[in-house]
């Protein structure tokens, strides 16, 4: 099981933030900074597979945050666009601080193996 990383909100309330929320946040960030992009293009982007970006996408879509249409001139029908819901803006903007916080721990934790890797090596160690 994946670890939960804790937001402090500003009346002390702890918010979890999962894998899933924190996948969930890149993709709402992604659609509404390049909405155009495919599922192929956000699943390279995020570097995860295709059928999870297609799953994650279906879900918030049922959960009203994301809404695809057609290109109207696409040559490939079955291309979508996607676009982020006021509900979707507002879950986007709830996360980003757990999301901070969890990308932030996740540097501390590399930048402290660096250093004793770094230690390692001055010392002649394997």
């Amino acid at each position: 099981m994946q670890p939960h990383f804790r937001q402090t909100t500003p009346d002390s309330e702890a918010v979890l933030l999962s894998e899933r929320e924190a996948a969930d946040w890149e993709l709402l960030d992604l659609i509404d900074r390049y909405p155009g992009l495919s599922q192929r293009d956000l699943a390279a982007r995020m570097g995860i597979s295709l059928g999870r970006v297609n799953y994650c996408l279906k879900a918030l879509a049922g959960k009203g945050m994301v809404k695809a249409g057609n290109f109207a001139r696409s040559d490939t029908k079955g291309r979508y666009l996607y676009a982020l819901t006021p509900r979707g803006i507002a879950q986007r903007s709830a996360l980003t601080g757990a999301f901070l916080k969890r990308k932030m721990a996740e540097y501390e934790r590399l930048k402290a193996q660096i250093d004793r890797l770094e230690q390692q090596v001055k010392r002649g160690d394997p």
